[in-house]
């Protein structure tokens, strides 16, 4: 009785060897480093890692050590002075093709590390950084949808001649008939070709047919844009040079970022909010836009952009390309030794160049920069949203000779505006304008503050526990206090295996975790008291004891663990940091207050002759 089989025994050691051997990298801390990534498709090599280590040497700057990890170069450094300088200076040195950042890297040691060890990822609140909360622009979402389906009705119906006028009115779309028949016609093929349309409740005329987009592709739509949005902000981040981003939904309309280790948060809303990309379009050779301009009439094809300095031109309705087809842009001087961006194509964007170039060779080509803004403004005291749309010229050359997928934008202002075109460019546009509703900075130091007390509240509980214990259940509470700290190695080994992010709230769940472990034992260890007293045989009641106290113990914690999936389910943010531990420190504390202690129980009295139990 009171006896585990040697395997059950050697198959406990080896699973807590193996946590403990993966709870390691968290002593080892982290050095300050600056990470020097490759920028769009450019991979860093053994070449780079030289390059940087001659450039740092060259001036004057000491350094831990330089390595590549993942085609990163990784610079350590003992201190935060030589840090910034070398960011400055490799900032400097290096051409487009590089990303450089800050970071922090674990010193874990090269076995620990090669065998997958790695250390906790810590949240923004324990790290430093920026927070962001971006709310996605649904009405605009709403817009767009109803414009792609104007130019896809207008295109179904217009092979027949079905219609004679189609409008837009808000969210509908209304379509003018001659007669009824052609009605009736237009009606079948909408239903066939355009089942996202539906006929609004009550706007049927006539001769009049109003549509508007269903519930369900509403729906689709505006996921998708919070998909994509999401997908933007992730490509944007990465080119920032960001190490270890929190990019997320929360709820249907909002998006979560947090950039640890970030400081200039002026830098990061510039890229995040902007809604930009670009257009080619042909000028319109034939009409005077100042004639336009007096009439008030627009040419056929034809409407009006302007320059940023306000010079107007005429430009075709026809796009030939969008940003969408870019694959790759970045930033450089042209032979004016003005900035510039290079642009390359996907292969069907390249393909309508081309075509365009070939058969407008001598006229002039347009690039439109288009940029959507969102903010909110208090107007008699309600906050209104107020969105803006730029539509600027930045050049308009002549074609001087054909060219497809590889080419220059030239006529920007500045090296900084290049610079940030070709990262919008590279990263992608938003598919629906955002505004930043929060925004938050947590210093570094704050970090460390909120990780010092963080740790002082673990342990101050824990080692209080401890002693609560050992005072009270004597050698059965020191096998508690056992199987309670190795509770603990198993939640931080977990969360570096999983790579979890641990927040501030995560914290919280872990010194929870700490109380409902030893309630665990306290449950086993009264119930041992209780077979005691009616049976004088020791043996049976420790195995009455956690056999009787097994369920009990189960119920309180599979209760507990449903609500904490749920909180993980549904949650975000700190809730979510709080409910990950939470799970965890449920399912480890079963383990540890059941079988381990049950193990170290039968260790020291399992199969023995004892006349009285130290409880």
């Amino acid at each position: 009785m009171n006896h585990y089989a040697p395997w059950k025994n050697i198959l406990i050691v080896f699973f807590l060897f193996i946590l403990g051997l993966y709870a390691l990298p968290n002593l080892y801390g982290s050095d300050l480093a600056i990470q020097v990534s490759g920028s769009g498709n450019y991979d860093v090599s053994e070449r780079d890692l030289d390059k940087i280590n001659d450039t740092l040497s060259d001036n004057g700057i000491d350094f831990k050590s330089i390595s590549l990890e993942d085609k990163n170069v990784l610079v350590r450094f003992n201190d935060s002075q030589s840090q910034l300088s070398s960011k400055a200076i490799l900032k400097e040195s290096l051409t487009r093709n590089y990303v450089v950042a800050l970071n922090l890297a674990p010193s874990i040691p090269q076995w620990l590390s090669g065998i997958g060890g790695k250390a906790m990822s810590l949240g923004l609140d324990l790290r430093g950084g920026v927070h962001f909360l971006l709310e996605v622009d649904m009405n605009a979402v709403t817009t767009m949808a109803v414009d792609r389906y104007y130019n896809e009705l207008r295109a179904a119906l217009r092979k027949d001649k079905l219609y004679k006028k189609i409008r837009k009115e808000d969210n509908l779309l209304v379509v003018s008939f001659k007669t009824e028949e052609l009605k009736n016609q237009a009606k079948k093929v909408i239903k066939k070709d355009l089942q996202d349309l539906v006929i609004a409740e009550g706007s049927e005329q006539e001769l009049e047919l109003g549509l508007e987009i269903s519930a369900a592709a509403q729906a689709e739509a505006k996921l998708g844009a919070l998909k994509q949005n999401i997908t933007t902000l992730r490509n944007r981040v990465n080119e920032l040079g960001v190490a270890e981003p929190i990019i997320q939904q929360q709820g249907t309309e909002r998006i979560v970022v947090q950039l640890p280790g970030v400081q200039d948060t002026a830098r990061a809303k510039e890229i995040l909010g902007a809604v930009a990309t670009i257009e080619f379009r042909m000028v319109d050779e034939k009409n005077d836009v100042q004639t336009a301009i007096q009439s008030g009439k627009t040419p056929t094809g034809s409407k009006i952009y302007r320059f940023k300095d306000g010079r107007p031109l005429l430009l075709k309705t026809n796009v030939i390309t969008t940003g969408e087809n870019i694959v790759d842009a970045s930033s450089s001087m042209d032979e004016n030794n003005q900035p510039s961006v290079s642009i390359v194509l996907d292969s069907s964007g390249g393909r309508s160049m081309l075509e365009t170039t070939k058969e407008f060779l001598g006229y002039r080509m347009a690039v439109v920069f288009i940029e959507n803004q969102v903010e909110t403004v208090m107007e008699d005291g309600v906050a209104v949203k107020k969105r803006s749309k730029t539509q600027d010229i930045i050049n308009a050359a002549t074609i001087q000779g054909t060219f497809s997928n590889r080419f220059q934008i030239t006529g920007l202002d500045s090296a900084r505006e290049a610079t940030n075109l070709a990262l919008l460019l590279r990263a992608g546009s938003l598919s629906a304008p955002v505004e930043i509703i929060e925004e938050r900075t947590i210093g570094p130091s704050l970090g460390a503050d909120n990780i010092q007390k963080g740790l002082i509240s673990v342990l101050v509980g824990f080692g209080l526990v401890l002693i609560f214990m050992a005072w009270r259940y004597r050698v059965f509470g020191l096998v508690a206090n056992l199987a309670l700290t190795l509770n603990l190695v198993t939640i931080i080994s977990i969360l570096s295996l999983i790579q979890a992010t641990l927040t501030l709230p995560g914290i919280a769940g872990i010194v929870l975790t700490v109380g409902m472990a030893v309630d665990a034992n306290v449950l086993i260890f009264e119930r041992i008291k209780e077979e005691m007293r009616s049976s004088k045989n020791i043996q049976k009641a420790i195995s009455s004891g956690y056999e009787k106290a097994f369920l009990t113990i189960a119920d309180a914690n599979i209760t507990t663990l449903i609500a904490s999936i749920v909180l993980f389910s549904f949650g975000t943010g700190p809730i979510k940091g709080f409910a990950v531990t939470l799970t965890i420190g449920i399912i480890t504390s079963m383990f540890t207050a059941i079988i381990v202690s049950r193990a170290i129980i039968n260790l020291i009295y399992g199969g023995k002759k004892v006349e009285e139990l130290a409880i």
